[in-house]
């Protein structure tokens, strides 16, 4: 039976390449593509559809040779990069399901699909890419759970599958993959808790926009991250251990969790041009040890309490409202604030018990000041946002506990 599958097999690719002989007018010096690789690309083909508007697979013309496709890269007579769909911006994509012939694509390095509405689950067959270092298929309808042997894919270095209705857990095989680099899964629907990411390949991590839950384990992520986005989870527990050692991370977002404990202070020094702690649970008080250089610092609506400190004069956009915070307004703050240095200063929904500021001074039309519902009469008026409410200042009853 063996012996037969194997002649049977034989047989097939022997008629093919007769095929492709007579499609390329049997010209010996030209490469011939591969026959695994020639009926894989008919079978991508046949579950793939241009939308409306466009018309990327006009040059899919199998009486041609299929290395001349758009989209289709190949090195000798193996496809090396499939990237299906018109890559302009607002192209209107593809409809359709990726077929699991795919995996037979075996010398594929790079695979992806634009923006568009192709949907199902993501084929189990892509493990057999050995060669795969870049996976993207973003903002489409891909839907079901991350196939468990994507792990197996051990030259994978971006793995991209953002904004589409994937699934389930995230593999712990994934965090195995020594070369990764790029993991991008967020805006889906993915649960369970965060994967270990033990390799320093790891740079770029954004699981934004999911229902992940748990804890994030101290040495769960290398100090060589880059960008880390968590926002819009679910996550919790205590992060300070984790954050002080990812001190090369030039951008943090752990917004909207229920992350607790305090913030360690190292943070402040770290390389970062965005950091995003608002709407947690962080407590405890917030004393950078020098001037803190990064941009914006959000750390609203958490139970942060003590004094601000003057180490923040330096930031641009500085949202510390809807906090416990106490104590009077550093003057190097104002100062700045007046000379224009500070775009946003939200002191809002606070204890704070005082500013020195005078009442005829006005705040730069570039800069927004907000002083609304603290344990002291805003010397200034000026417009805050909406959601920060009517009232001027707390109750005397509430502010008592927070003075001296």
């Amino acid at each position: 039976m063996a012996e037969e599958k194997k002649r049977s097999d034989s047989r097939m690719r022997s008629f093919v390449l007769i095929l492709l002989c007579l499609a390329h007018c049997c010209c010996l010096s030209d490469a011939i593509l591969d026959p695994i690789d020639f009926l894989a690309l008919q079978s991508i083909r046949k579950s793939l559809e241009d939308l409306p508007g466009s018309n990327f697979f006009a040059s899919w013309d199998f009486t041609g040779d299929p290395c001349n496709f758009a989209g289709v890269l190949c090195d000798s007579d193996r496809v090396v990069a499939l990237n299906l769909g018109d890559p302009r911006a607002g192209s209107p994509g593809l409809v359709g399901r990726i077929n699991p012939a795919i995996g037979k694509l075996s010398a594929l390095t790079e695979f992806t699909i634009v923006p568009g509405r192709v949907f199902g689950a993501l084929p189990q067959t892509l493990f057999q890419l050995k060669n795969l270092r870049f996976l993207a298929i973003s903002r489409n309808f891909i839907s079901g759970t991350l196939p468990a042997n994507l792990g197996e894919i051990r030259s994978l270095r971006t793995l991209d599958l953002s904004f589409n209705q994937l699934t389930g857990e995230i593999p712990r095989s994934i965090g195995t993959i020594t070369e990764l680099s790029n993991v991008i899964l967020c805006h889906n629907h993915l649960t369970g808790t965060v994967p270990m990411f033990p390799y320093r390949s790891l740079n770029h991590l954004d699981l934004k926009h999911n229902n992940l839950t748990g804890h994030l384990i101290p040495d769960s992520l290398p100090p060589s991250l880059q960008y880390l986005s968590l926002s819009w989870n679910r996550l919790n527990g205590p992060v300070f251990r984790l954050l002080s050692r990812l001190n090369q991370l030039n951008y943090l977002d752990l917004s909207l969790n229920q992350f607790t404990g305090t913030i360690p202070m190292r943070i402040f020094s770290f390389p970062i041009v965005n950091l995003q702690l608002q709407r947690n649970l962080f407590t405890g008080p917030v004393l950078p040890a020098a001037q803190v250089a990064i941009p914006t610092v959000d750390l609203s609506y958490n139970r942060l309490s003590g004094p601000i400190s003057p180490m923040f004069s330096t930031v641009q956009n500085l949202y510390l409202n809807n906090n416990h915070f106490t104590g009077e307004v550093p003057n190097s703050l104002v100062d700045r604030l007046l000379a224009a240095n500070i775009q946003t200063l939200y002191l809002q929904h606070n204890f704070l018990t005082g500013i020195e500021i005078n009442p005829t001074a006005e705040i730069p039309l570039s800069s927004s000041l907000c002083l609304q519902y603290n344990c002291m009469v805003p010397p200034i008026q000026t417009l805050c946002p909406e959601k920060a409410g009517n009232q001027k200042t707390r109750p005397t009853e509430q502010c008592g506990e927070w003075r001296g």
